[in-house]
């Protein structure tokens, strides 16, 4: 198949960026042509430039780094901060939105740009009026999601039966770590971010509450954000500004514990990273952090309770080694029990399955494409 995905916040380096390269990566090396495009990177004015250092933020940085850098696959950013069009993209079989406004772009392609489908990774009011992102929810595009939250939304707010749930998997040769016990001084981790939903300010309060009752406990963290004055870092945070991704299992790794006190999440690859390395979580139900830490490899907490999440964090750094060592194997088997490799399969069959339903005209376009 000739596959296109549409991004609409330039190559970056979010966490839905990171899945979306992982199934393009997969479907090429599968034999098919593959082919990305998106409008290109917000770029600050000088107003918000200075908005923000007046605000104490420090100059804006758009960081050029992207989880597509290291791929072989045809690419093409437009010239400037504006919607994908019929001339940006290429004949092809699918063609694929990836964020809410790229399911109206997607809705306008020509017939001839490909079988439209809806990678639908969010629901993303946090990232437009919600009236506008519902509007895109509610067109009939074919919709691929990745936790069962988003398929239940779907299905009550808009009547709507996704084509395929797919829950994403972990890179184990990326995130892994040998069996171990815990540390020798009591260590937790996060992500720093300064986006109000992923609720850093919510683990570093938790973090805060914990280490009055074990006061020789250490935070590390990385991130792709520089630390603000009103969310700072403890004194002595080992903290890792843009770590390289073969870098990040050594901080998930030297962990008991990794927090995720996200306020809403479509996902939470963090969850799946941390657990592959042996790690517990303790995370909000936000995201698939229902579905990952139903079966144990962590705690659930409660959500916008920094207080209940600090118990957790104590429970777990005082729990006996043998204690751990069984909430850590069960973080790993849990992680390591379905493969991206698997998840490209029901992907794949996903695309197929959208280009059968098509219409009368489906099943000729399916035969083709196979071919």
């Amino acid at each position: 198949m000739k596959i296109t995905f549409v991004l609409g916040s330039g190559f970056n380096l979010a966490g839905g960026d990171r899945v979306i390269a992982i199934y393009a990566e997969h479907l090429q090396k599968r034999g098919h042509e593959v082919f990305l495009v998106s409008r290109a990177k917000w770029q600050p004015s000088l107003r918000d430039q200075l908005r923000s250092l007046i605000r104490g933020k420090g100059w804006i940085t758009v960081n050029p780094m992207s989880h597509f850098d290291h791929l072989d696959i045809p690419r093409k950013l437009t010239e400037s901060y504006r919607p994908v069009v019929d001339a940006d993209v290429p004949d092809a079989d699918v063609v694929i939105a990836t964020w809410w406004e790229t399911g109206d772009w997607v809705w306008h392609l020509s017939p001839s740009k490909g079988v439209k489908v809806h990678f639908f990774q969010d629901y993303e009011i946090w990232g437009g009026d919600v009236k506008d992102v519902d509007a895109v929810c509610a067109l009939p595009i074919p919709k691929i999601v990745i936790a069962g939250w988003v398929r239940d939304l779907l299905k009550e707010r808009f009547n709507q039966i996704p084509l395929a749930l797919i829950l994403n998997s972990v890179e184990t040769d990326k995130f892994y770590a040998p069996v171990r016990g815990k540390q020798p001084v009591p260590t937790v981790g996060i992500m720093y971010t300064t986006m109000q939903s992923k609720g850093c300010d919510i683990a570093l309060e938790a973090f805060r509450i914990a280490k009055e009752t074990i006061p020789e406990l250490r935070l590390v963290a990385f991130g792709s954000a520089k630390v603000l004055p009103e969310l700072p870092l403890p004194k002595d945070t080992n903290y890792a500004y843009c770590a390289p991704n073969e870098q990040l299992k050594d901080f998930y790794s030297q962990c008991d514990a990794w927090l995720f006190g996200t306020r809403r999440e479509g996902f939470g690859l963090p969850i799946l990273e941390a657990m592959a390395c042996r790690t517990p979580v303790i995370g909000t139900p936000a995201g698939a952090a229902p579905e990952l830490l139903a079966n144990g490899g962590g705690i659930l907490v409660k959500p916008e309770d920094p207080e209940d999440m600090a118990k957790a964090i104590i429970k777990v750094c005082q729990m006996p080694e043998s204690e751990w060592r069984v909430l850590s194997d069960t973080a790993y088997q849990k992680a390591t029990s379905y493969s991206w490799e698997d998840a490209a399969d029901r992907f794949e069959a996903a695309l197929f399955e959208a280009v059968s339903q098509e219409g009368q005209s489906g099943s000729q376009r399916l035969e083709n494409v196979r071919m």
